[in-house]
């Protein structure tokens, strides 16, 4: 059930040229392992060392702030390697750095990973538009053992959001990628674990009974409502 992917750290050690643009800032990319999608945003900065230090978010996961070893930066070729998970990435940042071109490799296994900046963090706050599904929703997988999911549920004016816990796994706060709800059907994706969900709302809007799917299997899986805390 549950995909890791170990913390991927970095820390980034250069000499700008006079001429040359600087790689400071945030930077975004997904890395796509098979049917599994990571977004991970990367925060550059400059270090008190005069060289450029870093932090790591891998916000389908619930990570943040992931810290740093080895790594270069020669002209426009970025190199660094994760030793403790037995990574290392290699990429080449074009001459606006406005994005690096690169290939993530681990424990035998390489994937693209570019990385173009990320937009100004939006200070704009959503304004929360409560709905009739708003709140907890709990199951049981199947699945050779019986894995409990807690499914929340969050609208705003601009659209609905959701998370999943996994307690029997310690997984706890992962977002769905999409969700939508279309009259009495609610269907949400969790590219991060390669897994998703579509389900109809019993009548009295108490259950949500359908199929999670994950990795081509397909198990059947019923949400039911969690009272409200008081």
């Amino acid at each position: 059930m549950k995909t890791t992917l170990c913390a991927l750290i970095l820390y980034l050690a250069a000499a700008a040229t006079a001429n040359a643009q600087t790689i400071e800032g945030d930077w975004q990319g997904t890395l796509e392992i098979g049917p599994v999608a990571l977004r991970l945003v990367v925060h550059l900065t400059r270090a008190a060392n005069g060289g450029l230090a870093a932090t790591l978010d891998s916000p389908d996961q619930g990570a943040k702030d992931m810290a740093a070893t080895s790594v270069s930066l020669s002209d426009s070729t970025l190199k660094f390697e994760v030793s403790s998970i037995g990574g290392a990435y290699e990429g080449t940042a074009n001459a606006a750095r406005t994005a690096i071109t690169g290939t993530w490799r681990q424990l035998g296994m390489s994937a693209p990973l570019n990385l173009t900046r990320a937009p100004a963090a939006s200070t704009v706050k959503r304004v929360p538009k409560p709905s009739d599904v708003d709140g907890g929703w709990e199951g049981t997988l199947n699945a050779g053992i019986a894995l409990r999911l807690v499914l929340h549920i969050t609208t705003f004016e601009d659209g609905m959001t959701a998370t999943l816990d996994s307690p029997d796994q310690r997984a706890f706060g992962i977002p769905a990628t999409s969700i939508s709800r279309s009259g009495s059907v609610l269907q949400f994706e969790m590219k991060q674990i390669a897994g998703s969900f579509k389900g109809t709302f019993d009548t009295g809007l108490t259950s949500i009974r359908g199929d999670w799917t994950q990795l081509g299997n397909t198990l059947p899986l019923e949400f039911k409502r969690l009272p409200k805390n008081p």
